[in-house]
């Protein structure tokens, strides 16, 4: 036999799509359980649509977790993110994936890991990666994880079972602080004589913001019309490895990794089209963004990004605050993207020592596509 089969599910979370893993049927060591992912996932592969594994082709479709017994008192569940590249042999352990949060208590209970009664369940979670406690609560029948429901998110076809995300005491996940700088506006250097105005958030995720004209932009551009100006994608990566270096992340731009931080453009509200060809008001949404993802302009929004937003408009004094509408619910924010609109909630607060937020909430459904074991060569 020249493949070995490894036991795993796959599940769509939110706009994510994913490998679930019990951590006994991997190895202990991080280094081999990486060769083993990025073999599933079909990566890296230079033509960039990963044919030759579970992948898409895409950030949010290159994904993987692991799921097992809570190393926290507070917890039901460790739940482990890693992001896999496309074309480059990366796997990335250092962040949280929002969207694919809301199906690791599906998990947790369709595969007996938490025992659960029919109607509405809490599952405890232990992010590992950035070490905070997400509370995900949804609906169970007949023993598992209920998927039919009536409830719609931005980027997915249909309607699915609603699931309730509140990320506890999301700020400083990475770096520590909510304003890794300590400031609300930064000014980073991006080459020789060249400055722009940022906004560094960490709040489930570090996240660098600017505003979208300061890469030619107004905010209502499509993933594809992105990519395709000249000269944005490699300025907004710039920027992007200058906030890290400012977070603290790296010493040099060149030692930032592909995955954190991510960086964010932002605008005031203006009306736009969205991928599936509806006309969406600018009076219906309080902020636009369009996020950048492991080198990729996302084609809706990572989750852990739609409540790193929500917190940082509500911070007096910077970029996504200025911009923003005021919200009409006090703590809710509605987030315009490509694929149309999503609503997030934050609990911000101004302390002794500084800005910090006490919750974020976030809404998404989620679904057991296949289970079964997946495919790597026998000898990883």
């Amino acid at each position: 036999m020249t493949q070995r089969f490894i036991p795993c599910v796959f599940y769509r979370g939110g706009t994510s799509k994913g490998m679930f893993f019990h951590p006994h049927d991997l190895p202990a060591e991080r280094s081999a359980i990486d060769r083993i992912l990025l073999a599933a996932i079909g990566s890296p592969d230079p033509y960039g649509r990963q044919l030759d594994g579970m992948g898409g082709g895409i950030s949010s479709l290159s994904k993987a977790v692991i799921i097992g017994p809570s190393t926290h008192p507070e917890a039901d569940v460790d739940y482990t993110f890693v992001q896999l590249a496309v074309d480059e042999p990366v796997a990335d352990w250092t962040n949280n994936c929002g969207n694919l949060s809301s199906a690791v208590g599906h998990f947790a209970v369709d595969e007996g890991l938490v025992p659960a009664t029919d109607g509405e369940v809490l599952v405890r979670i232990h992010q590992t990666n950035t070490r905070k406690l997400i509370h995900s609560r949804f609906t169970v029948k007949g023993g598992k994880a209920e998927t039919r429901g009536d409830f719609v998110i931005a980027g997915v076809a249909g309607t699915g079972s609603r699931v309730r995300l509140d990320f506890l005491d999301p700020a400083g996940a990475v770096t520590g602080r909510l304003l890794p700088s300590g400031r609300p506006v930064d000014t980073l250097t991006i080459g020789p004589g060249e400055t722009v105005e940022a906004t560094l958030i960490d709040a489930t995720s570090p996240i660098v913001y600017v505003e979208a004209s300061v890469v030619g932009l107004d905010g209502t551009e499509s993933p594809d019309a992105i990519e395709a100006t000249p000269g944005v994608m490699e300025r907004l990566e710039r920027i992007r490895r200058a906030g890290g270096v400012a977070m603290g992340l790296g010493a040099t731009p060149a030692e930032i990794g592909l995955q954190t931080p991510r960086v964010g453009i932002v605008a005031a509200p203006r009306d736009f089209t969205s991928l599936d060809g509806a006309r969406v008001s600018a009076a219906d949404f309080d902020i636009a963004t369009r996020m950048l993802s492991m080198g990729r302009a996302h084609r809706a929004i990572p989750g852990t990004a739609g409540l790193n937003l929500g917190v940082a408009t509500q911070v007096p004094g910077t970029i996504p605050h200025r911009v923003s509408r005021p919200a009409s619910v006090a703590g809710e924010v509605r987030v315009a993207n490509p694929s149309g609109l999503v609503s997030v909630g934050a609990v911000v607060r101004e302390g002794v020592a500084g800005w910090t937020a006490d919750s974020a909430v976030l809404f998404r459904t989620a679904r057991r596509l296949m289970q079964g074991a997946v495919a790597v060569p026998d000898d990883l």
